[in-house]
């Protein structure tokens, strides 16, 4: 089954130290997967990035950051080759969050069971007819 995915930033964490300012050390993000039929379910998550491992080298600063890069940080953490890698689960509750809007569970109350005298028969439950469109 075919999903289409929509990530989102909704909060980054950052801190100083001696040889970066305002690096990013965390984030939290909201992954929206919507299957072929059109239901959705979602995955809220937290990320968190090791300041000691901050290239100084390749260190972007925070005011020049794009959603597109920090988000392929956290993807490539989540659902990359690393030992993080957490997709499956990640997967697994958006389709249980799907199976239950696909799947919805009605409660079926004792007048509306099929062998219920009223059920379907146009008659409410304290026994009084219901009234009918008059026929032409």
């Amino acid at each position: 089954m075919g999903y289409t995915f929509d990530w989102k930033l909704t909060a980054l964490r950052k801190q100083q130290s001696a040889n970066v300012e305002d690096a990013v050390v965390g984030t939290q993000w909201k992954l929206t997967a919507t299957d072929e039929d059109g239901f959705s379910g979602e995955f809220t998550g937290a990320t968190p990035f090791d300041l000691k491992a901050i290239n100084t080298g390749s260190f972007v600063p925070y005011s020049e950051l794009t959603e597109t890069m920090v988000l392929g940080w956290v993807k490539n953490l989540v659902s990359g080759s690393s030992a993080y890698n957490y997709m499956p689960h990640i997967m697994q509750q958006i389709q249980k969050e799907i199976d239950k809007k696909k799947w919805s569970r009605l409660d079926v109350n004792e007048n509306d069971l099929p062998w219920s005298p009223t059920s379907g028969s146009g008659v409410t439950p304290d026994g009084a007819a219901l009234p009918t469109a008059e026929m032409p």
